[in-house]
């Protein structure tokens, strides 16, 4: 037992000392690295010149009207900056009509997900431009069709997961790919 604990003295000891020795060295380090780093940024014109291009604005509004500076370094009187101020004035354009969403492709849909069940007919799925297995279902109407597409379905015949399993896919890519299978079964 005595053993042991002289053991564990000396090993503690020994890491002590070794921790000690490697946080002066990380300062000693440090000190060196800034001290030679701040002389030679300092002499350098290419290293000063690097620095300005980092630190430099990335962009700039740019108009044609003049700057008015603040008051107490202007020298006019406080109604002609007022009436500078206000000609300086850019009125602000009406924002701009919203653009119409990009028609969505029913057959890129399709063959992204839609193609995994509806190509070879799993569980149950009508498979694409199979005319008596679509037929049925085309009766029911389009709604109907969307809603199954969209929400999922489970009858007889087989199952649709909601978004055929696809979550990320908007609600007009699901439709624009139950158009397209539609139309091919028709």
């Amino acid at each position: 037992m005595d053993h042991d604990r002289k053991f564990f003295d000396t090993f503690m000891l020994v890491l002590g000392v070794l921790l000690a020795i490697t946080i002066g060295l990380f300062f000693i380090a440090n000190a060196l690295a800034e001290s030679n780093l701040d002389t030679e940024n300092r002499a350098n014109p290419m290293a000063i010149k690097m620095l300005e291009q980092r630190l430099a604005p990335v962009g700039s509004v740019a108009t044609d009207a003049p700057v008015v500076p603040p008051a107490a370094a202007n020298p006019l009187p406080s109604a002609e900056i007022a009436s500078t101020a206000a000609a300086t004035q850019v009125a602000m354009a009406p924002a701009a009509a919203p653009a119409a969403a990009p028609k969505v492709d029913g057959k890129a849909t399709y063959d992204q997900a839609c193609i995994a069940c509806h190509g070879a007919g799993i569980a149950g799925a009508p498979k694409m431009g199979d005319k008596a297995a679509w037929a049925p279902r085309i009766k029911q109407g389009t709604p109907m069709l969307y809603e199954h597409a969209l929400k999922g379905f489970t009858g007889k015949g087989g199952m649709m997961p909601a978004k055929g399993g696809r979550m990320d896919m908007s609600d007009d890519q699901v439709k624009a790919a139950v158009d397209y299978m539609v139309a091919a079964g028709k």
